[in-house]
């Protein structure tokens, strides 16, 4: 009999998630039995992703800085990587605007709605830390960039939070590999391609316990879902940010298919698994190990190219997380009697961009970067805590079909730079249990 495949389990355990989360809504006790009974299995499967990220980043960038054996190719592949994120970014912020200026979603939100979103979200704890965050990213307007650089090493690697700091240690160490020679490098080299690959067996038994783990995870989000009125009331500005980040996955198939020659309906199978795994955390750090795994043995992304162009895309690169941001501001915009030039819907464009590339890889990010964006185009700031209300109800279901387009905008990007510079080969996929017969 066929093994089912792993995105065929995981998507059965997300659905069975939905409807047990469900069911517990009209059960006594129930939000309390799967949020005390049921979310740790989830809670402790993102642990165990995030507790490989670091090692895994540090392990397989250096291996492909290492392997490159010249750094010209480095600073081609680094320069095309930041050139086509930043190209999709404005693809996918672009989407957003076009649509919410054509569909007007905040034209549709009553007072009444309105005055109740105010009043149960606006003094939420979720929305004032956001425009705290917000306040003092803006503060420091180089911030990112200053922030790229650790003063402890050590310390970095401590911190999923600190990626972007571990990327750029892992550079600096890799090209300095590069320079001594082959091999004085040769012994450190050794150490980390053999991390590598435990690193990447650990992807393969962590990944067992997927299906089980998303379960558990949607069952938490649906049974501590908030009021399904307010729910209903935003549908049609959900479904604006939904219909263009399903645009956004046409686009990728299209780049995908023209440029690699690749079936584009075979890359979004062998991505799935990723994909699905994002919409559970709605974190790119938390996936990353998977998408590297996916990108790396199913698709057949050389090390060279995944090592360096996954780690960057998984902290700057956040398509779904703009696209939203576009949307969001006009729709706030728009419910509010807030008029918009076109010189402010230019203003979204740069600002989300910008934005996105300070952003952390985790749950809520986007709602800080929108405050950013509403700031830059001059909103009151009066009335920022009742615009992020407008959205706040929805924002958690959202985040997570988002985080779908931000992994799957790294995938593609992956593919497109290795096909640049011929390292797209063929997939060689790596099952947990290869070597297991050499020590049962």
């Amino acid at each position: 009999m066929k093994k089912l495949d792993l995105h065929w389990k995981i998507l059965i355990g997300m659905i069975l998630g939905l409807l047990f989360g469900f069911a517990m809504t009209y059960v006594s006790g129930g939000r309390g039995f799967v949020q005390d009974w049921i979310n740790p299995f989830g809670t402790i499967f993102v642990k165990l992703l995030k507790l490989i990220a670091i090692p895994l980043i540090l392990a397989s960038l250096i291996k492909g800085i290492s392997d490159l054996k010249d750094i010209s190719k480095f600073r081609r592949i680094g320069l095309r990587t930041i050139l086509i994120y930043v190209c999709t970014t404005v693809v996918a912020i672009t989407i957003g605007l076009v649509l919410v200026n054509i569909l007007q979603p905040g034209e549709g939100i009553s007072d009444d709605t309105i005055a109740k979103l105010t009043q149960t979200y606006a003094s939420d704890s979720g929305v004032v830390s956001k425009i705290e965050e917000a306040s003092k990213q803006k503060e420091r307007p180089l911030g990112f960039l200053e922030d790229m650089v650790p003063d402890n090493a050590i310390g970095a690697m401590s911190d999923n939070s600190l990626m972007l700091q571990v990327i750029f240690f892992t550079i600096f160490l890799g090209i300095s590999m590069l320079l001594i020679g082959e091999e004085r490098a040769k012994p450190l080299k050794h150490f980390f391609d053999s991390l590598n690959f435990v690193v990447l067996k650990m992807v393969d038994l962590i990944m067992l316990t997927a299906p089980y783990a998303v379960f558990a995870l949607l069952a938490n989000v649906v049974a501590s879902s908030g009021d399904p009125d307010l729910l209903l009331a935003l549908l049609k500005y959900a479904g604006v940010v939904v219909l263009g980040l399903f645009l956004m996955i046409i686009f990728y198939g299209l780049v995908v298919s023209s440029y690699t020659k690749k079936n584009a309906f075979w890359f979004l199978k062998e991505i799935s698994p990723a994909q699905l795994l994002a919409f559970s955390t709605s974190s790119s750090a938390a996936t990353l190990p998977v998408t590297m795994e996916r990108v790396e043995e199913h698709i057949g992304v050389d090390k060279e190219v995944s090592s360096f162009v996954l780690p960057v895309g998984a902290t700057i690169n956040m398509d779904g997380t703009s696209l939203y941001q576009g949307v969001a501001a006009v729709f706030i915009a728009q419910a509010l009697a807030f008029d918009l030039a076109l010189v402010d819907q230019l203003k979204i464009v740069l600002t989300a961009l910008l934005a996105s590339i300070g952003s952390a890889a985790v749950p809520g990010a986007g709602m800080v970067m929108l405050v950013i964006v509403l700031e830059s185009i001059g909103f009151p700031p009066e009335k920022l805590a009742i615009g992020l209300a407008l959205i706040f109800a929805v924002d958690r279901p959202l985040d997570m079909c988002r985080t779908i387009i931000n992994v799957t905008g790294d995938a593609t990007v992956s593919m497109v730079v290795a096909k640049s510079v011929g390292k797209l080969g063929e997939p060689h996929i790596e099952e947990w249990d290869d070597h297991y017969d050499e020590v049962k």
